[in-house]
């Protein structure tokens, strides 16, 4: 069964978010556009880079409404030593949950059972806590945060537009399209 059109599943969690230790549940996510970024841990090769970008786009995003929450099984004690020790880590203005538990992250299915780690999974909720955006990747494979943007921005227009799609590679401000009988076998 697809995750996409899910409600989130009730959680709560510990984050490191400027300069503090807050909670996190799936109430958080509501009223807003929010981003659930997995990635498998802290102090690792692809991951700071993964962050790093998303921190470089975070006013971006935030300027459409959408909070990042970017999780892993690290601990939240965890998420502020990489905070302090790493540069590229420094910038990240969003929230770093932790879920040593792993509740979370079976909750969305990228749980890698044999490590304990996530699998990078990128996870798009509407502000009704509906899950419009699933994405995972294999942990060799980083991610672009201009081609989530992109996704978000799609995700945004169809949801304020009942009838109309986003071709592919559609960006705004391009044409999008009207599915009906007379579309059928002209694209």
């Amino acid at each position: 069964m697809s995750i996409i059109n899910s409600e989130v599943k009730p959680f709560k969690a510990t984050a490191y978010h400027h300069g503090k230790f807050v909670e996190v549940s799936e109430q958080s996510l509501k009223g807003k556009w929010s981003i659930v970024f997995f990635y498998p841990a802290d102090f690792t090769f692809v991951c700071p880079t993964e962050l790093g970008d998303l921190a470089d786009h975070y006013d971006t995003f935030k300027s459409l409404g959408v909070e990042i929450y970017a999780v892993s099984t690290d601990t939240h004690f965890t998420h502020k030593a990489w905070h302090d020790a790493s540069e590229t880590i420094a910038k990240v203005r969003y929230p770093l949950v932790g879920d040593p538990t792993g509740r979370i992250t079976r909750n969305f299915g990228v749980m890698i059972e044999e490590e304990g780690l996530a699998l990078r999974g990128s996870f798009l909720i509407n502000p009704e806590g509906i899950i419009k955006l699933c994405e995972v990747h294999d942990n060799g494979i980083g991610r672009d945060a201009k081609e989530l943007l992109r996704k978000v921005q799609a995700a945004q227009y169809v949801a304020a537009h009942p009838g109309e799609v986003c071709p592919a590679k559609w960006t705004p401000g391009a044409e999008t399209l009207e599915p009906s009988l007379d579309l059928v076998g002209k694209i």
